[in-house]
């Protein structure tokens, strides 16, 4: 790795930068604020940091293209110039050459290989040859009726979905019809890294898809107001202590036409996660967990039959096994994989052979790994992404797989998103840091060589902005507790001022990183520009900083962060221009959960709280999330009295607005519900607000009225 001491230099140089930029910036911007309609929506992207446009990799090489205006331009990463060029009359011509109507605009690509991109054009994947100028029908696509679509590698067998079941092309696959059947779709609720329901072989033979049997599980009305009269969306929600959906995986042969079903066992209440293929695409891998979620095995299963194979090694844990990511086979020998664990209490790398024997633990330190690159052409090297150099920074690294020693590639502090080039030899990356919106570069896997080639400028260069600062406090048990802080414009020394915090502190969720503004949207600098201290931590609880960190909340959801979150009311009071009295929180899902157990559990410390879309009961909420990190509400009857919030609601002391989508799936509207229900009952004055069409989040242009109701709430009450 590069010397640490270098490091260190760098970032402490970096932040007297920041400092110079920002103190530059405020004596030349202008004096112009935010709307609410800006802070919310970026001024229709006016004031987000511009991107190179469609920029991306050209399959099977080292050259990069870029959507130009009405062209595709296409550069080479060794030499830095422009190799070709394909405009959208070309791609015209070839088109009604092919008996295809014209493009209306320039469309969205992705490269098959060196030669070929495609595009979606009247219901159909169309590819284009670049050195032929012609276009071909790749495979029909309706994306309006096609749910879930999954495109094999080379885009001529389409797997989508309409209704429960699935089909191939204009081939269904599954016929099933029963009430709480489903095929093909993401399973789980999501949880375990799961993103989709089906899985091809590598060569798009085959397909492993997810048939989910969720007939016992209680179904549940989600309502729908469009309707005259009103009726509802019956959902399928197994909640915490009761039965969950039982889940399988199916492989179909596109050569036979026929389906096996693996023999993933009993009970059948477990969760299968992760599924890969091996290279010779001959055996399926499961990563099955049981509903305990504290064991895990890597199962391999014989595509052909279904049979069970062999477990290659097991994971337990007091307190959780989460699987998020499946196998990665080595390029130069395909029975070794690379397998993502936590086992050592942070997540990295480990070498395993197809029989299951440990070969090396590939990474290990006090970080975690955050993203796996690829290897380089050799098939040698591995590069990966990870929080070696600061929690809040991302970073790439090289590691040699025969000496296993390791390169730091990135080292600018802040934040690097790479991609690797086809061939290994080059990377895109993407880099922010607070005080830097965007630059794109491009770095030789050895990073002997890296070019600039995209800088994008403030896009709020004429808006005053808050002077915002990161740093560290202590938790009661020494653990880093990551913080950002936001002044009020016109900043006076001798005045106070009053405190919005913004809070998550939940499970998967990081708020504070060194990206641009520190991860702050506009939203925080619109609060700071209108009087307003803005302030986050992550307390434990929060996403990447190790398992001991993170599953310190285990069994008692809320507890110790609540305890982070006054360590940061602690330090707002030592401020001496922060308004102790005037100290508001806002929070959404766990966040919404967090501020009314702040505002109850706690009361009087904060003034003024909105919550939205707030847990309310654990024991109202899914099995697999809520099982995870409480248990069941049979196994710990103490961690769920303790945190439901329907406990505490005569402790209410300020102003509380409590929000909810009237069509949320995720945390149910029964919460919010019933929390105002028992405020009626308690003779508590509970502010509340819905909005009727929207699920979990409120987005599109509804999502200004939240933040402008939100706002408002604040300004009137704090």
């Amino acid at each position: 790795m590069k010397n640490f001491k270098e490091y260190v230099f760098l970032s402490i140089w970096v932040l007297f930068l920041s400092v110079s930029i920002f103190l530059s910036h405020s004596a030349t911007a202008q004096d112009k604020t935010f709307t609410i309609e800006e802070a919310v929506l970026g001024g229709g992207g006016k004031l987000i940091p511009k991107n190179l446009d469609q920029f991306q990799w050209v399959s099977e090489s080292s050259f990069y293209s870029q959507a130009v205006g009405s062209t595709i331009q296409v550069t080479d990463a060794k030499t830095n110039k422009v190799v070709y060029k394909i405009s959208k009359t070309e791609v015209d011509l070839a088109l009604t050459s092919s008996g295809f109507d014209t493009l209306k605009k320039l469309p969205r690509i992705a490269w098959l290989n060196s030669n070929n991109f495609r595009f979606n054009h009247a219901n159909k994947v169309v590819a284009y040859d670049v050195a032929k100028k012609i276009t071909y029908n790749l495979v029909d696509y309706d994306a309006a009726e096609m749910e879930n679509a999954d495109f094999t590698y080379n885009y001529k067998k389409v797997a989508y979905t309409k209704g429960n079941n699935l089909f191939i092309n204009d081939k269904q696959i599954t016929f099933d019809d029963k009430p709480g059947i489903v095929n093909g779709q993401a399973v789980h609720r999501n949880e375990f890294g799961i993103v989709k329901g089906t899985f091809w072989s590598n060569d798009g033979g085959q397909l492993a898809f997810y048939h989910l049997d969720e007939h016992m599980v209680a179904e549940y009305p989600i309502y729908q107001l469009k309707t005259r009269p009103a009726d509802a969306r019956m959902i399928r929600y197994p909640i915490a202590g009761t039965p969950s959906h039982h889940a399988s995986v199916g492989v179909y042969n596109t050569t036979t036409n026929s389906t096996v079903f693996l023999k993933t066992g009993e009970p059948l209440e477990q969760y299968l996660t992760n599924i890969s293929w091996s290279p010779d695409n001959k055996s399926v891998f499961v990563a099955i967990v049981n509903r305990a979620q504290n064991h895990m095995w890597l199962n391999q299963y014989d595509a052909a039959t279904g049979n069970f194979v062999k477990t290659l090694f097991e994971e337990t844990d007091a307190k959780y096994v989460e699987p998020q990511h499946s196998m990665t086979f080595l390029k130069t020998d395909p029975s070794k994989f690379i397998w993502w664990s936590e086992r050592d209490g942070y997540n990295h790398l480990y070498l395993y052979d197809v029989s299951g024997k440990l070969i090396n633990q590939l990474t290990k330190g006090n970080w975690v790994v955050t993203d796996l690159n690829g290897f380089d052409k050799s098939g040698n090297t591995l590069f990966y992404t990870s929080t070696g150099l600061s929690p809040t920074e991302r970073h790439l690294v090289s590691l040699n797989l025969k000496t296993n020693k390791t390169f730091q590639l990135t080292y600018r502090p802040g934040t690097h998103t790479a991609t690797l080039s086809p061939n290994g030899d080059f990377f895109i990356d993407h880099f922010q840091n607070a005080t830097t919106p965007r630059e794109i570069r491009i770095i030789s896997a050895d990073a002997k060589k890296e070019t600039v080639i995209h800088t994008a400028p403030n896009p709020l260069a004429d808006y005053k902005l808050g002077e915002m600062t990161m740093g560290v406090l202590k938790a009661s048990d020494g653990s880093d507790l990551h913080y950002r802080l936001i002044k009020p414009i016109n900043f006076n020394p001798d005045d106070k001022y009053p405190v919005v915090v913004y809070l998550y502190n939940g499970p998967h969720l990081q708020l504070v990183n060194n990206t641009w503004l520190g991860g702050a949207n506009l939203w925080m600098q619109y609060m700071a520009q209108h009087g307003y201290y803005v302030f986050t931590i992550d307390g434990r609880g929060s996403m990447n900083r190790g398992h001991a960190f993170e599953a310190a909340v285990h069994r008692q959801l809320g507890t110790l962060e609540m305890e982070d979150q006054l360590k940061g009311v602690d330090f707002l009071k030592s401020l001496p221009n922060v308004d102790a009295s005037r100290i508001g929180v806002h929070g959404w899902s766990f966040g919404g959960f967090m501020t009314t157990s702040l505002m109850t559990r706690n009361a009087g410390v904060y003034k003024v709280g909105v919550a939205g879309g707030p847990v309310i009961d654990w024991g109202l909420y899914e099995i697999m999330y809520t099982e995870r990190y409480m248990d069941t509400p049979e196994e710990n009857p103490e961690g769920y009295k303790n945190n439901n919030l329907l406990n505490y609601t005569k402790n209410l002391k300020g102003k509380m607005l409590m929000i909810h989508g009237g069509e949320d799936d995720v945390v149910l509207w029964q919460h919010s519900l019933q929390y105002l229900e028992k405020c009626i009952k308690d003779g508590v004055q509970l502010d509340y607000f819905v909005y009727p069409h929207h699920p979990h989040n409120v987005g599109g242009k509804d999502r200004v009225h939240l933040m402008d109701k939100i706002s408002r709430y604040f300004f009137d009450n704090l």
